[in-house]
């Protein structure tokens, strides 16, 4: 299978918008193990308007740039290869594969269907993320963390906001693919 040069420039695009939005959400906020950021909505958008293969390269992509050092990631060190023991680390690392899940499930522009499939995203990323800080905080950093503390610190306040973001989402999926007539292959 080959990829179309649309697929590229389309993930291309998802990834500068990841890139873009992460350093100027970062830029208003105090450092935090797990930080606020729009990145789930762009992967979410990302997912209900690409294709599996283009959400995944795109979300790939986001990844390598900060590892190879440009500063595109929320918190300190901001990217470089030493990312990788930032406790959050594990919930960018899912975004590929919870994108491409995504993307495959969704069959067509309608609320529910994309509702249901962003959610089924938002549960893989939380379920590679959440066990992620748990051992980078407990055999890296040496902290003495339970489960019911990484729940506190990583999940309780962000998924109502997750929620939210996936709102938008379908919102925004909606509304750009009636106004560039976009269909999901079936």
């Amino acid at each position: 299978m080959t990829i179309s040069t649309r697929e590229i420039a389309l993930a291309a695009l998802f990834t500068a918008l990841m890139c873009a939005l992460t350093i100027v959400v970062r830029v208003a906020q105090p450092v935090v193990i797990i930080p606020f950021s729009l990145q789930p909505l762009i992967m979410l958008l990302a997912a209900a308007l690409l294709s599996p293969r283009a959400v995944f390269l795109s979300m790939l992509a986001y990844l390598l740039l900060g590892l190879i050092g440009l500063p595109v990631f929320s918190v300190p060190p901001y990217g470089g290869p030493a990312y990788v023991l930032v406790p959050s680390f594990g919930f960018l690392l899912a975004f590929p594969l919870a994108g491409w899940v995504q993307s495959h499930l969704i069959r067509s522009f309608s609320p529910v269907n994309l509702t249901l499939a962003g959610l089924a995203a938002i549960m893989i990323y939380y379920l590679i993320g959440l066990p992620y800080m748990y051992l980078i905080l407990n055999f890296y950093l040496g902290n003495t963390v339970n489960i019911l503390q990484v729940l506190k610190i990583g999940f309780i306040p962000f998924i109502i906001f997750d929620v939210i973001k996936l709102a938008v989402a379908v919102w925004l999926s909606l509304e750009v693919s009636r106004r560039l007539n976009l269909k999901r292959e079936v």
